[in-house]
């Protein structure tokens, strides 16, 4: 019984894109909205929407799918805003197909993805979590919303 106890746990929300499944650490969600209309920002990244007025607050909306060079984002029903606290400075929020569900996972469940310098996306996951009968890419969220091309 202690054993179980002594287990160290983390709490994921899983989010849809495309057809897969990716884990964002729950601690970095500060909200969830459904889709709204976005402000176009001229010059910015493909990736980037825009911005939307969250309740007065000002808030850059990406989109996942097009940071992982997927196909462009389709707006359904499903299709959610998360708004993300990387730290206490500023709101990002990401576009995702669809919110899933709260997942929790030990961490001796979670293995450590492969870094490829040669694959740039590699460096947004940081493992591959193992949920009953799934798997979830726990995504890097810093690496995720942090902005190197502008940086560079």
């Amino acid at each position: 019984m202690e054993e179980l106890l002594s287990k160290e746990c983390k709490q994921y929300i899983v989010v849809k894109l495309d057809n897969e499944q990716y884990g964002i650490d729950i601690r970095y969600v500060d909200n969830i909205v459904r889709m709204q209309r976005i402000t176009r920002v001229p010059k910015a990244q493909n990736y980037f929407k825009g911005v939307i007025n969250l309740r007065g607050e000002i808030i850059p909306v990406m989109s996942l799918r097009l940071r992982f060079e997927l196909e462009p984002d389709e707006y359904n029903a499903k299709t959610r805003i998360l708004i993300l606290k990387a730290d206490s400075q500023y709101s990002v929020g990401v576009i995702v197909d669809e919110v899933k569900e709260v997942v929790t996972l030990e961490v001796d469940s979670i293995e450590k993805a492969a870094y490829d310098p040669s694959d740039e996306k590699s460096r947004f996951l940081y493992g591959i979590g193992k949920y009953n009968d799934s798997l979830i890419s726990l995504l890097s969220i810093l690496e995720v919303i942090s902005d190197k091309e502008m940086e560079a």
